[in-house]
């Protein structure tokens, strides 16, 4: 990619009723961040423009009818919709999951065809999106069905990475999901989104234990002992420096973790507490291991602020800044390896 092109941020809106248009549209009210990326919105201007008044946000919108035609210097809305839209800020209604997933639809339709480069997801109710073409627990599971690789939740700052072995896995089922297998594919995920995403040559990653006090020894939950233990040691035989586990309930206080390129955490929770105690606002949900990237912010829908103005945008400018660096560093690296490819000398 020439300096010079600008990367077209493609941008589902999210849930109409929660704070997802208002963030959008106060990302791109700044009109220096169209120095940065060409937007590209996909929903509607009327619609948009209807909530922008309530919300007083001065955000000029370019109406286009497809991806393709989007102009630099413009914030773009492909309308995915003409009809008039019933919006009620604050509500789960079926209504909002809907043009919810009209969106996202449209969007990964045009990730697909390159159309865009990357994808900024605004915030979805997992509830009231469900419906024959959307039945899985949130925008990660639906990615890894429409895109290509091995989809991982990580959760990204410049100083914190966590990846998830786990993530929409109830709690009682958790320590059955963790295989071996499982393990190794999500720690190459992890190890080569650093590689390729994030420029870090030679990745240095923690795993954090199933169990509290990592099992200890057996007395609180054998699976680190007998699954978790033994795989990173054969993950280790491969050359790559992976460490754990470690009981996870200091590992974060003692900031252990700034020791580490990364993080990987048994299940949600484990790893998200801390990591949005740490980062809230300026964290960003990557999912790694796809062909395309895509990010979102750290947080949810928040229906009790929507509508009334209050809501920052810091966590979504920030997965928009990351979407382009990781489009960035993942072009070049796919670059250097083409180069290093065709400058090896043939064996004989």
């Amino acid at each position: 990619m020439k300096k010079e092109e600008k990367i077209k941020v493609g941008i589902s809106i999210g849930d109409l009723n929660g704070i997802g248009p208002e963030i959008v549209l106060k990302t791109f009210e700044d009109s220096r961040m169209l120095e940065f990326c060409t937007p590209v919105i996909f929903a509607s201007v009327k619609t948009l423009s209807f909530l922008k008044k309530g919300l007083k946000v001065q955000t000029a919108l370019h109406g286009i009818d497809n991806a393709a035609k989007a102009l630099d210097g413009k914030v773009n809305v492909v309308g995915v919709w003409k009809e008039i839209v019933n919006i009620e800020e604050g509500k789960e209604t079926k209504e909002g999951g809907t043009y919810a997933l009209k969106s996202l639809q449209a969007a990964t339709k045009a990730l697909k065809k390159n159309e865009i480069d990357v994808l900024v997801t605004a915030p979805i109710n997992k509830n009231n999106i469900q419906s024959e073409s959307f039945n899985f627990p949130g925008h990660t599971d639906y990615l890894a069905k429409e895109l290509q690789g091995n989809s991982l939740m990580f959760m990204v700052t410049d100083d914190l990475k966590v990846g998830l072995l786990t993530d929409h896995v109830p709690v009682k089922d958790v320590a059955e999901h963790i295989t071996p297998e499982l393990i190794k594919k999500k720690v190459d995920t992890i190890y080569n989104s650093l590689v390729a995403d994030f420029g870090i040559r030679k990745p240095k990653i923690a795993v954090l234990g199933i169990n509290p006090h990592s099992g200890d020894n057996g007395v609180i939950g054998k699976e680190d002992d007998t699954v978790l233990r033994p795989t990173l040691e054969e993950i280790q035989l491969n050359g790559k420096l992976v460490y754990g586990p470690y009981s996870a309930d200091s590992f974060f206080g003692s900031s252990n973790y700034k020791s580490f390129d990364a993080v990987v955490a048994a299940y949600h929770d484990q790893g998200l507490i801390p990591f949005k105690t740490l980062s809230f606002g300026r964290g960003v949900n990557y999912t790694a291991g796809l062909n395309k990237v895509r990010t979102s912010p750290d947080h949810g829908t928040a229906y009790e602020i929507a509508g009334k103005g209050v809501a920052d945008a810091s966590s979504f400018k920030e997965a928009v800044f990351k979407a382009i660096s990781i489009f960035r560093k993942r072009t070049e690296y796919a670059q250097i390896s083409s180069n290093k490819l065709k400058k090896a000398p043939a064996k004989i």
